[in-house]
């Protein structure tokens, strides 16, 4: 029983000793008006690791793909929703993971594994304004909230290089990158990020197939 009890304190105490040597990260993405951006993935220079692949769910709901932005990491896999009343004929071409399905309302795809890292364009060949994007990476990653920000909790002090991309970035600008140190003392000030974008490409609406 002491000996359970030592093994107790040592596991609490290095835990401890572990928190008090970790730094957050917040990154702040707006636009050139200074205006919030979502759906950003932030990326950090850490490998991630988890015990189990994950499956992800992307929805379509009024002829959304829902979320627009995915962040997976390989080996995990993902399945398409339609919750609308019109069919979806969902596919991608990319190398990294090629698919199609025709989803009736109310169905699911099979689930799709992706192994290797990229980015992956999803649409819909009925309706063109729906896209979503897939993006598969080895490294942490957060997609940015509403509020434009992104956070890393419990990170080993020390210099990590942030990337972060947007699918409307303007064509030869694919990503945008800063070095910062993260240090244990406490939270490292917020990294901003001012992302210059196309406009919204889902905001154009295909009429001609809407009750498809």
């Amino acid at each position: 029983m002491r000996r359970r009890h030592s093994r107790l304190l040592c596991l609490f105490a290095w835990s401890m000793a572990t928190a008090a040597h970790a730094g957050t990260l917040t990154v702040r993405a707006t636009d050139n008006h200074d205006r919030p951006v979502a759906n950003a993935v932030v990326t950090i220079d850490r490998a991630y690791s988890t015990a189990a692949a994950a499956t992800h769910y992307i929805d379509q709901k009024s002829e959304t793909f829902i979320p627009y932005v995915e962040v997976m990491h390989p080996g995990d896999s993902v399945v398409f929703r339609n919750s609308d009343s019109t069919r979806h004929h969902v596919y991608s071409f990319a190398p990294l993971g090629a698919f199609q399905f025709i989803l009736s309302p109310g169905e699911n795809s099979s689930p799709v594994v992706l192994n290797r890292a990229g980015t992956i364009a999803v649409g819909c060949n009925i309706h063109d304004h729906m896209i979503a994007y897939l993006v598969v990476t080895a490294d942490q990653a957060q997609v940015t909230t509403p509020q434009g920000r992104a956070r890393f909790d419990d990170l080993p002090p020390g210099h990590y290089t942030v990337k972060v991309w947007h699918p409307q970035l303007w064509p030869g600008h694919p990503q945008i990158s800063a070095t910062v140190d993260v240090s244990a003392e406490g939270t490292t000030p917020e990294l901003p990020f001012t992302l210059r974008l196309m406009p919204d490409p889902r905001r154009v609406a295909d009429h001609e197939h809407m009750d498809y």
